[in-house]
């Protein structure tokens, strides 16, 4: 199975489709499975399993999912993506997440993030990329200010963590503000 590449100045950031996930699941040993995702836990491989099961695409969505590799380590330890990809509305939605706290606060889903939009916009030809972002995840909220995401609003108990409901905050990027960025 050969994966997509996209590099970076730090990164491999390695791009798993439904299809490669679903050749995975078909093919792969749960061992095999937990290297080749850079599963940490049981819980992390099951979680991917039930996602699998579950099925990964709808008729009118779809994801790409980016695992970040460090260059230096060729170590898995976080994943940035595009999910709940409409095609049809030419929308996805960005989510990252950084998995070993070694890395944190490098700067290395700044990166990540850079890349991830690029190849949204112009391999994915999305029109829109949302961000929904919890209202008290400060790094969260810090790095789509970074990049100039417009707030569009509060979603009022948008998300189910812990036993309670949670805000998020949503944002977006428009294909024509970031080429304004891009060349302005």
């Amino acid at each position: 199975m050969k994966f997509e590449i996209v590099t970076t100045n730090r990164l491999f950031l390695k791009g798993l489709s439904p299809s490669d996930m679903e050749f995975l699941f078909k093919h792969g040993t749960k061992e095999e499975i937990k290297i080749i995702l850079g599963h940490r836990s049981e819980e992390d491989y099951q979680k991917e399993a039930n996602k699998h099961q579950n099925g990964y695409a709808s008729y009118n969505s779809s994801f790409k999912r980016f695992l970040l590799m460090d260059k230096a380590t060729n170590r898995i330890i976080g994943r940035c993506g595009l999910h709940n990809w409409n095609k049809e509305h030419r929308r996805a939605e960005v989510g990252y997440v950084m998995e070993d706290e070694d890395f944190k606060r490098k700067g290395l889903m700044t990166e990540a993030l850079a890349a991830t939009m690029d190849y949204g916009f112009n391999k994915m030809h999305l029109n829109r990329i949302e961000a929904l972002v919890g209202i008290g995840n400060i790094p969260s909220l810090r790095l789509i200010e970074r990049y100039n995401f417009v707030q569009e609003g509060v979603m009022r108990q948008h998300h189910y963590r812990s036993g309670e409901y949670e805000d998020s905050m949503l944002f977006s990027k428009l294909r024509s503000e970031y080429v304004k960025e891009q060349h302005g």
